[in-house]
């Protein structure tokens, strides 16, 4: 399940959830990918003074020159390279979709499994038909002693996407928090619709306003199962109570920044003393588990109250609830009264987003999920050189270098911590642009016609996959997301960081420039992911990736106190209407954002001191540092969107994810020659590493 995976960016927009609509003319595949530099000066808006609002200086225009399109809940750089690579992708799996006696065994598989989403005549055929069998079992139930049953079954063919719902709590494979090296079976909280717990525990009138919305959703998605109104609403009703104890049991989203409060590891005899009324050998034996010996149960708590709602709720009630994580689940994959239906709550309400996008998007987004490694190998050998990986791999290597350099200064940390820092550092691996070796896909049967039948035996191939993890050594070479994902990420217990070839494209790696704004921006990214090692939640795993303490209590104490400031810095920032970030959700992000460039900074400065840099269009070459930084933020945002990420998003606003890095850093304000009277200047700096 690997939690510990910090990213800089939430999923790129063009592979967010979506519904569809028809195409205008204008909407059609790419045969290349467009360009856009990397420091782009129409993007500025030079009326405003760097020194007063970088982020406005550096990104203005871009913000009046790249409205919100009607089918995105936000739109940024990181957004737009993402559309451009859908719509690249959109390109190859149409070639792909065409049957011919040419067709590799990958194309094959792509081409058939996209062929059949995009046959939305046979899909609104069947309307609900797919699930029929599926509620014809949770009907048939006799006791709620069948849960386990049902929720096996379910899981093996289900592939949710909407915040990570499985039917009342999560399940997979794990790698043990004690031992890195080992892969164990673990259990987590789940089952709730709406996007986080919070949703259902808060009590200002915003947050009851969405849950009327999300009950009536629920009832209106009841009625398309063919449900009378007032049953539906009354069944939504009893969804909303169900979920509601639940949240209430889950952890908060900054309680679970602390790996140590999702370490519990048992056997399944303790597992059984806190929800006795489940059968777990039955569940783990459907999903190929036959002999459990222990697992992590994150959060017992939640389990207690699972076991509380499975004594005192009546079968009939269990069996609305999942009737409608049935439906939920697989909305996506059904007509498109379904999918209209699910975009309309889920974001319309949620989001804010006015159109649904087109159904070609859909379909390259859940190729993308589900074949990832034979999709990725079609963009990589298109799009991928072998220079632009080197490149990558050595900037990392300077960027590493510069943080070895950073540890080796600072003046608040004991040797004795420096060595074990060093060693966490060094032990780092860096992966670039794409695994080193492919999933192989060949033993799912895909079907040119059989849409839901194709996505059906994908999950089933995929939750197999993931339990037969358990019990063997780790794969540390594995990746977690596709090769053309426009995302960068660390991952704590496999202590690695991860550079899709999909992020490492113009404009936010631009092999036509310069170093500067290429180490303003990827280096930046790369010095981001780094730093997560070494930020509040990744400072608590060592070199092997272990959740071990290798920190002297007085270093620990010295540590907190710097990142309390950066707490103390966001705290103050309003998202929107009187909405401040919460500092202790996102401080992860935002000790990385400021450590990664500032040891970008200084890679770059090493990396070029023997050059004799000039100024290019007016600015310096440390001008044009901090300006190709700044313009990988470049982001519009509708209203409900940020509402929903100060919610959800363990990410700053994307503007104080600028401004609040650079007016702590001294290098911005003697490139920019800032007096100590601007907005840019803190008085009192924040630094960590």
């Amino acid at each position: 399940m690997h939690r510990f995976i910090v990213t800089i960016l939430v999923l790129l927009s063009a592979f967010a959830l979506a519904a569809q609509k028809a195409p205008s003319k204008a909407d059609k595949p790419l045969t290349q990918l467009p360009y856009t530099p990397s420091l782009d000066i129409r993007a500025m808006d030079r009326s405003v003074e760097p020194c007063a609002d970088f982020y406005q200086y550096s990104c203005g225009n871009w913000m009046v020159m790249n409205p919100i399109p009607p089918d995105q809940a936000s739109w940024s750089v990181y957004g737009k390279v993402g559309d451009d690579n859908a719509h690249y992708l959109w390109g190859i799996l149409e070639e792909a979709a065409k049957p011919s006696a040419g067709r590799t065994k990958t194309q094959a598989e792509i081409g058939d499994y996209f062929a059949s989403c995009m046959d939305e005549g046979t899909i609104d055929k069947l309307g609900s038909a797919p699930i029929e069998p599926l509620l014809k079992k949770i009907d048939g139930m006799k006791s709620s002693g069948e849960l386990a049953m049902m929720l096996a079954e379910a899981k093996r063919d289900s592939s949710p996407y909407y915040f990570g719902t499985n039917w009342l709590f999560r399940s997979g494979s794990t790698q043990d928090l004690a031992d890195a090296s080992k892969v164990i079976a673990e259990i987590d909280a789940g089952g709730l619709g709406l996007p986080d717990r919070d949703y259902y525990t808060k009590t200002d009138d915003k947050s009851k306003a969405i849950r009327e919305k999300y009950a009536n959703h629920v009832a209106a998605m009841f009625e398309l199962i063919g449900e009378k109104r007032p049953e539906a609403a009354e069944d939504a009703k009893t969804v909303l109570t169900i979920e509601t104890a639940l949240a209430e049991a889950a952890l908060t989203r900054v309680e679970k920044r602390d790996p140590h409060n999702l370490d519990h590891k048992m056997t399944l005899a303790d597992l059984a003393k806190i929800a006795p009324s489940f059968d777990w050998p039955h569940y783990f034996s459907i999903l190929g588990l036959p002999k459990v010996d222990s697992l992590n149960v994150a959060q017992p708590k939640f389990f207690a109250a699972v076991e509380t709602e499975i004594k005192n709720v009546p079968l009939a009630d269990w069996k609305t609830y999942l009737r409608w994580h049935a439906v939920h689940a697989h909305a996506q994959y059904l007509s498109s009264k379904f999918v209209a239906e699910d975009f309309n709550f889920y974001r319309k309400t949620l989001r804010g987003v006015t159109e649904m996008p087109p159904r070609w998007k859909t379909c390259v987004r859940l190729v993308d999920h589900d074949l990832a490694d034979a999709l990725g190998q079609e963009f990589v050998r298109r799009t991928f050189t072998a220079q632009t990986r080197q490149k990558t791999i050595e900037m990392t290597v300077q960027i590493e270098k510069a943080m070895a350099q950073e540890i080796a200064s600072l003046d608040w940390m004991t040797d004795a911590t420096k060595k074990h820092a060093l060693e966490k550092l060094h032990a780092i691996a860096n992966k670039v642009g794409y695994p080193e070796k492919w999933r192989d896909y060949s033993s799912i049967l895909f079907k040119h016609q059989d849409f839901y039948g194709n996505v059906a035996r994908s999950a089933g191939w995929a939750s197999d996959r993931d339990f037969e993890k358990i019990g063997k050594p780790v794969n540390r070479e594995e990746w977690f997301l596709s090769a053309p994902t426009v995302n960068a990420w660390y991952n704590a217990q496999l202590n690695d960081i991860n550079f899709p070839a999909g992020v490492l494209q113009p404009p936010l790696y631009d092999p036509r420039m310069d170093d500067a704004p290429n180490y303003g921006n990827t280096g930046s990214t790369i010095g981001h992911e780094l730093t997560h090692a070494f930020d509040d939640e990744g400072r608590q795993f060592d070199a092997a990736g272990n959740l071990k303490d290798w920190w002297t209590p007085d270093d620990a104490k010295a540590f907190e106190e710097r990142i309390q400031c950066i707490r103390d810095q966001y705290a103050q920032y309003t998202i929107i209407d009187d909405i401040k970030i919460n500092s202790k959700l996102t401080s992860g992000e935002d000790v990385a954002d400021l450590g990664g460039t500032l040891l970008a900074y200084v890679a770059w400065k090493e990396e070029t001191e023997s050059e004799d840099l000039k100024p290019v269009d007016g600015f310096t070459p440390d001008q044009r540092f901090f300006i190709g930084f700044a313009q990988w933020a470049c982001t519009n945002e509708r209203p409900e969107n940020a509402r929903m990420n100060a919610v959800t998003n363990s990410h700053s606003l994307a503007k104080y994810r600028i401004n609040g890095i650079v007016s702590n850093l001294p290098q911005f304000q003697k490139a920019f020659q800032c007096s100590d009277d601007k907005a840019m200047v803190r008085k009192k700096i924040c630094k960590v590493w």
